[in-house]
């Protein structure tokens, strides 16, 4: 599948021919994110960290701006990655996955004897985040692993380095440098003989500027990462998303159609219904949830009759290519019956703490004759949190008084919530970053 790349360089998007000479210069990296994230992973990389344009704090010019992205998809962070601290710190706000490069790679003397790993970095770094969530760059120049920031080479070829790094790494990127920005084309006879050389999973980076080449590349059992073809309109993700989903597999099991799974962002499964290349397209042209209909043959849109369709946030595909799960916002009942979802048989959507933010949201926009939610002050609200959190921490007695003490604290906290622009994601975030410092 692709991964879309955003370059970080000065404080804004970049795209850059070789490593060096900038090619093109954007500032709506929110808008990017959230467009690209609808069809599979991000890379965010800080170029200035790569380059070493680091102040005294260990900030770039694009800290702010990465620490904003790094929780607004599925992301994965590199450049200049150097200790064990800074690797922990990405991962504690919000990224899935660290790229280390330069660091990874013994120095010229290490090499002198015969080593080709900076083995203590990488042992200390597996134990502090885990190998699961360490990508090892292994971009090359010529054939050889290229470091700080592309600007040098060292005596280290690409398969050797490639197979030393395999034991430290969830994945392998592999960058063509002399390709890359170029559009012309990676070299695919590294990409298959990197691919026969280790087991773990690889992306390529480096020149990809066709539909057909990131297909080619998904054939040899690698992903793709893409930069410059995405920015210029060269390839659209849309193509390329259709075009590495397991088709063949499709047609010998499901007539050419592909099962896609519908959950709502709260969690729970909604429906599963089959595509085809037309649904998909239709499904990334309307952003509402398209299908294929297998007893009437033709195109549906869930919700086209109904008016309850699926808004898509992303759609993410299983490690065989042969499945979509798609995240989705439902706007009123899935199931043709009126229940809440195909797997139940009542229109009563699961209650969660999002559902009951909801609630509050809509009493205070629309607010109506009586309601008690629309009453409350800020000043109100804080004053019955703490009555609320005396209750529960001094009254509460039984089991059944320390649920319902629970019910009006949270109650009463989901408003201050609101009123403080403060979701239940901004809170379960906070706690993930505790939880993985």
């Amino acid at each position: 599948m692709v991964i879309s790349s955003i370059d970080l360089k000065d404080g804004k998007v970049v795209q850059l021919k070789n490593g060096k000479e900038k090619m093109l210069e954007r500032t709506d990296a929110d808008a990017l994110i959230k467009d690209f994230d609808l069809y599979g992973e991000v890379a965010v990389i800080d170029l200035d960290a790569a380059l070493g344009n680091i102040n005294e704090k260990g900030e770039t010019p694009n800290t702010a701006l990465l620490k904003s992205l790094l929780r607004k998809g599925n992301v994965r962070t590199g450049g200049g990655v150097r200790s064990v601290k800074r690797a922990k710190e990405l991962i504690s706000l919000g990224a899935e996955k660290v790229i280390v490069g330069s660091s990874a790679w013994a120095s010229a003397e290490a090499q002198k004897n015969g080593e080709i790993l900076n083995t203590a970095f990488l042992d200390e770094l597996t134990a502090a985040i885990g190998k699961e969530r360490i990508i090892i760059s292994v971009d090359a120049i010529n054939g050889k692993i290229a470091v700080k920031g592309w600007t040098e080479t060292v005596g280290i070829s690409l398969l050797d380095g490639a197979k030393a790094a395999e034991k430290y790494a969830d994945e392998l990127l592999f960058t063509c440098v002399e390709k890359e920005g170029c559009m012309q084309g990676t070299n695919l006879e590294q990409a298959k003989a990197l691919r026969e050389a280790v087991k773990c999973r690889i992306v390529v980076a480096g020149g990809v500027s066709t539909v057909d080449e990131i297909t080619e590349i998904e054939h040899l059992g690698c992903d793709v990462q893409l930069g410059m073809a995405l920015y210029t309109g060269k390839v659209a993700l849309k193509d390329a998303f259709i075009s590495c989903l397991n088709w063949q597999k499709a047609k010998d099991n499901s007539n050419g159609l592909i099962p896609v799974i519908a959950q709502a962002v709260s969690g729970e499964v909604l429906m599963t219904g089959f595509a085809n290349k037309k649904a998909f397209e239709k499904t990334f042209e309307s952003k509402k949830l398209t299908f294929w209909s297998r007893s009437r043959n033709v195109l549906w849109t869930k919700g086209e009759t109904s008016g309850n369709f699926l808004e898509v946030v992303r759609l993410r595909v299983d490690c065989d290519r042969d499945t979509v799960l798609a995240t989705v916002i439902p706007h009123g009942p899935t199931c043709h019956t009126g229940a809440w979802s195909c797997f139940q048989t009542t229109a009563d959507r699961p209650y969660s703490m999002q559902m009951l933010y909801e609630i509050i949201s809509e009493r205070f926009a629309n607010p109506r004759p009586g309601s008690y939610t629309a009453t409350l002050t800020p000043e109100r609200v804080r004053e019955k949190i703490m009555e609320e959190a005396e209750e529960l921490t001094d009254e509460a007695e039984t089991r059944e008084d320390v649920i319902w003490e629970f019910a009006d604290l949270f109650y009463f906290l989901s408003v201050l919530m609101y009123q403080e622009k403060v979701t239940w994601k901004d809170i379960l975030d906070e706690l993930d970053k505790r939880h993985k410092k």
